[in-house]
């Protein structure tokens, strides 16, 4: 299964990471690079919790990110 990231620059220089197939998952990083690792971790995070608690399926051992 394939991800996308959504990243944005805010006025202020901080950056917003975004994975919209797994809602919630949104960070800010004071850059384009710490922001798409942070969100890169948060989907794998929530990933993990939902296969522990049976709420998503084995199709999603093999994960990568795309960032747009």
């Amino acid at each position: 299964m394939t991800f996308s990231v959504e990243l944005e620059e805010e006025t202020d220089g901080r950056w917003i990471g975004e994975v919209p197939e797994l809602p919630g998952t949104l960070v800010y990083g004071s850059s384009r690079a710490e922001a798409l690792a942070k969100v890169e971790a948060l989907a794998l995070r929530v990933l993990a919790d939902r296969l522990e608690h049976g709420e998503a399926t084995a199709e999603l051992v093999e994960i990568s990110f795309r960032a747009a």
